[in-house]
């Protein structure tokens, strides 16, 4: 097996593994973008939740409704809180699973340049063999018809 073709097999191996990374990658980005979605929607819903609370408390609320309304927004808050950790932690799972992927890129690309350059390397090898065998061939052909023309 050539150089080249064995190198193009870890090129491919390599490949594969850059694409599960990238794979990976995107799961993790639309986890993420999940995640921000239900934060924001958690942060929505809880101003929207104030308004309401602050329109009725124009019109008066009892000292009941008033914790009730507190400790709603006391969970609300809670649960803001423990999603943006949930969130920092996706962002750094993000972080770990690009750089991943970079360096089997970077892997990738390299060796499959290796693989280029061994690849020309034995093309320009079999390129002067074929000359040298044809010049060879000719220089035959030349010798055998002055034989044959110096036995005539």
């Amino acid at each position: 097996m050539k150089k080249s073709q064995r190198i193009k097999t870890i090129v491919d191996i390599k490949a594969t593994q850059e694409k599960n990374a990238l794979e990976v990658l995107g799961a993790v980005q639309r986890k993420l973008q999940s995640m921000q979605a239900q934060v924001e929607g958690l942060r929505n819903y809880r101003k929207e939740y104030q308004v309401r609370f602050d329109q009725l408390g124009i019109k008066g609320v009892n000292v009941a409704q008033l914790l009730e309304f507190r400790s709603f927004i006391d969970k609300l808050d809670k649960a803001i809180i423990g999603q943006e950790q949930v969130l920092s932690s996706i962002e750094a799972e993000l972080m770990t699973k690009r750089k991943i992927w970079e360096e089997l890129h970077h892997k990738t690309q390299s060796l499959q340049k290796v693989c280029d350059s061994a690849l020309a390397i034995e093309m320009k090898q079999e390129a002067k063999r074929e000359q040298l065998e044809q010049d060879e061939r000719a220089s035959r052909i030349g010798r055998n018809n002055s034989n044959g023309m110096g036995n005539a």
